[in-house]
C-alpha cells in the first residue's frame, strides 16, 4: 500500500511539475513573440513593402558593375578603376590604422588583463576597477567612439587609431583576462619565492604561459579592426571607408564598387596572413580545436 501512495504521489508531482515547464514555455514563448511584434513596429517593418521594393534593390547592384567586354578588357577596367592609386592610399590607410589601434588596443589590455584577472589581481578594489573600464570601453561602439574623437581632434585617421583601439583595449582585456586566470599557480609561486614584486611576477610568471594566446587573439582583433576601420571612414575617421562613402554619397556607383571590391580584396588577404600566422603561434591543431 505504501509503494503504491508513493508512486501516486511521484505521478502527482511529475504531472505538476510537466505543468510548471509548460507554462514556463507558454509565458517565454508569448513574451518572444511579444517583443518581436514590438520590434517590427518600432522598426517600421513591413514584408508587403519589403518584397515590393526588392527587385530596385537588385537593380542597384546592377548599375554598380560597368559593362565589361572581351575586347576591350583592359580599357574598361582602366576605366573602371581610373583612380586605383589614391584609392590604393586609402586603403594602405585603412591597414595601417588597424595596425596601430590593435597594437595600443592589446598593449593596454596586457596591462589591465593581470588587474582584471581573479585570481592574479593584487587587490579586489583593483579587479573591480579594472573589470568596469574594460566593460566601458568594449560596450560602448566604434562608431560612438570616432564621432566623439573626429569632433574632438578633427577628421583623419587618428580619430579612427584612438577609436579602434579604445574598444580594442576592452575587448582583448576581457579575453586576455581569461586566459590569465588559467595560468599555472606553480610558476607563479617559484617567481614569488625570489622576492619579486607583483609585476615582475606577472612579466615573468604569467606572461610566458599566455603569451600564445595573447598573440592568437591580437591577431584575430586585428582581422576585425581592419573591417572596423574601413565602416569608420563613413564618418570622417580617414582610411578606404571615406572614398567610398564620398563615392554613394556622389552616385558614383562604379567607383563605389571598384572600391568595395578593392576592399573585399584586402578583407581576405589579411584574413589569411592573419590565420596563417596564428596557426604558426598557437599550432594548427589549436586553431582547429577553436
Amino acid at each position: 500500500m505504501s509503494a503504491l501512495v508513493h508512486r501516486a504521489r511521484f505521478a502527482e508531482a511529475w504531472a505538476a511539475e510537466r505543468r510548471r515547464a509548460r507554462l514556463s514555455w507558454a509565458l517565454g514563448l508569448g513574451l518572444m513573440a511579444a517583443a518581436i511584434w514590438g520590434a517590427a513596429i518600432l522598426g517600421e517593418v513591413d514584408l508587403a513593402r519589403l518584397w515590393d521594393r526588392l527587385p530596385r534593390f537588385g537593380s542597384y547592384f546592377g548599375r554598380m558593375v560597368p559593362q565589361l567586354s572581351v575586347e576591350t578588357f583592359a580599357a574598361d577596367m582602366a576605366r573602371w578603376y581610373w583612380n586605383l592609386g589614391s584609392w590604393a592610399a586609402a586603403l594602405w590607410q585603412t591597414i595601417l590604422i588597424a595596425v596601430y589601434a590593435t597594437l595600443f588596443g592589446a598593449a593596454g589590455a596586457y596591462a589591465f588583463s593581470f588587474l582584471a584577472a581573479r585570481n592574479l589581481a593584487p587587490s579586489p578594489w583593483a579587479r573591480f576597477g579594472a573589470r568596469r573600464a574594460l566593460e566601458v570601453a568594449r560596450t560602448v561602439p566604434e562608431l560612438v567612439f570616432a564621432v566623439l574623437f573626429v569632433y574632438a581632434f578633427g577628421i583623419g585617421p587618428l580619430a579612427g587609431v584612438l577609436a579602434i583601439a579604445l574598444h580594442s583595449f576592452g575587448a582583448l582585456g576581457k579575453l586576455f583576462a581569461d586566459v590569465a586566470e588559467n595560468a599555472d599557480p606553480e610558476q607563479l609561486r617559484g617567481v614569488r619565492a625570489t622576492g619579486a614584486s607583483w609585476a615582475q611576477i606577472m612579466v615573468w610568471g604569467a606572461t610566458p604561459q599566455v603569451a600564445p594566446d595573447y598573440l592568437g587573439y591580437a591577431l584575430l582583433r586585428f582581422e576585425i579592426n581592419v573591417r572596423a576601420a574601413s565602416v569608420l571612414g563613413f564618418v570622417g575617421a580617414g582610411g578606404i571607408g571615406q572614398e567610398l562613402y564620398g563615392a554613394i554619397k556622389q552616385f558614383n556607383l562604379t567607383d563605389a564598387s571598384a572600391i568595395a571590391l578593392m576592399l573585399i580584396g584586402a578583407v581576405v588577404a589579411v584574413d589569411a596572413a592573419s590565420t596563417w600566422a596564428r596557426g604558426r603561434l598557437i599550432g594548427a591543431d589549436a586553431l582547429s580545436a577553436r
